[in-house]
C-alpha cells in the first residue's frame, strides 16, 4: 500500500469519527480513490503527500476538465483533495497544503427555483383531497406536510425516528449534516397530518422510522423522491418540483412573511449565514418581478 493510500484511509477514518454523513463518506471516498488512481496509472508509485508539487496537481485538475466534467463536480473533487491535504497538514505529514494554491472553478450564480405559496399550497391541498388514487394517502400527505412545514432535507426526513417526535409539544428532533441535531417546530397542518398517518402506520416489528414503505421498513430517500415526483407531475404538471424545492419554499416564504434571517438559519440547520442569505436574493428577485409587472414606468 502506498503512503498516499494510507493517508486517504486515515482521513476517511477521521471523517467517520467526526460523524460525517454516509453520503459525504461515499462521495469523498470515490473522489479520493480516483485521485489515487490518476497518480498510480501505468503501475507507478503515487507521490507521498509531501512529494506533491503544484504543477502535478494542476495537471490532475486539467485532466478533470478534459473529461468534460461540470464545474460543480470538479469543485467537489478539488474540495476532497484539499481536505485530505489539510488533514495531512494537521498531522505533520506536510508543511504546506499545496492543493489550496489551485484556482477553484467559478460557477455562474444560480438562484434556487422556488414554488410560490399558491403553488405549494395547491399541490399539498390536492394531495389532502386525494385527487390521485394511492395506497398510502395518509403517509404521503404527512410526508409533504413535514417537508414543507419543517423545511427538512430529504435525508433528514428519511432519518426521522419515532422517538424524535414530540407531538404533544409540536417539535421534532432533526439530525442534519455531520449528525448535528436541532429542534424544529411542527406547524399545525403537518402535526394533524402526522397524527392521522401514525394512527394507521404499518411498520415491521422493531422498525423505528417514522416514514415506512409498503414492506413496513424505513422509506428510502429514493422512495420519498418518487412519491413527491409522482404527485408533482400528476397534480401540478411540474416535473421540476423535488424535495429540496419544498425546503427552498419553506425558507423563502418565511422570509417573505418577515421572519428573521438568523432564525431561518437555525431552523434550516445551516452552519453559515451566507448559505441562508441566498433566500434574500430569491425574495428580491420576486419583488422585482412584481415591480416589473405592476409599475407603469417599469
Amino acid at each position: 500500500m502506498s503512503e498516499l493510500e494510507r493517508w486517504i484511509r486515515d482521513y476517511l477514518d477521521e471523517l467517520r469519527r467526526q460523524n460525517a454523513s454516509e453520503m459525504t463518506l461515499a462521495t469523498y471516498g470515490v473522489d479520493l480513490r480516483q485521485f489515487l488512481e490518476y497518480f498510480s496509472r501505468g503501475g507507478l508509485e503515487p507521490p507521498a503527500p509531501a512529494g506533491f508539487e503544484v504543477l502535478e496537481l494542476r495537471e490532475w485538475l486539467g485532466h478533470l476538465y478534459g473529461l468534460g466534467l461540470d464545474k460543480t463536480t470538479i469543485r467537489r473533487k478539488l474540495a476532497a483533495v484539499r481536505s485530505l491535504f489539510e488533514h495531512c497538514l494537521r498531522r505533520g505529514a506536510i508543511r504546506v497544503n499545496k492543493a489550496k494554491l489551485l484556482a477553484t472553478p467559478r460557477l455562474p450564480r444560480r438562484l434556487p427555483s422556488v414554488p410560490t405559496e399558491e403553488q405549494t399550497n395547491t399541490l399539498i391541498d390536492a394531495v389532502a383531497q386525494r385527487k390521485l388514487e394511492r395506497p398510502y394517502p395518509e403517509r404521503d400527505l404527512a410526508l409533504l406536510e413535514v417537508l414543507y412545514g419543517c423545511g427538512l432535507r430529504i435525508s433528514e426526513l428519511e432519518g426521522m425516528n419515532m422517538e424524535d417526535l414530540d407531538l404533544r409539544e409540536g417539535w421534532v428532533r432533526v439530525r442534519g449534516k455531520r449528525k448535528k441535531e436541532r429542534q424544529v417546530p411542527i406547524p399545525g397542518r403537518a402535526l394533524e397530518a402526522l397524527r392521522r398517518y401514525l394512527a394507521c402506520r404499518r411498520a415491521a416489528p422493531g422498525e423505528t422510522a417514522v416514514f415506512v414503505n409498503h414492506r413496513g421498513k424505513r422509506l428510502s430517500v429514493r422512495g420519498a423522491h418518487k412519491i413527491l415526483h409522482l404527485y408533482a407531475v400528476a397534480l401540478a404538471g411540474d416535473s421540476s418540483i423535488h424535495p429540496h424545492s419544498l425546503r427552498h419554499a419553506y425558507a423563502t416564504h418565511l422570509l417573505n412573511a418577515g421572519a428573521d434571517l438568523r432564525a431561518i438559519q437555525e431552523l434550516l440547520g445551516h452552519a453559515s449565514l451566507s448559505t441562508t442569505q441566498k433566500y434574500t436574493q430569491v425574495s428580491l428577485r420576486e419583488l422585482m418581478d412584481v415591480y416589473d409587472k405592476a409599475h407603469p414606468r417599469a
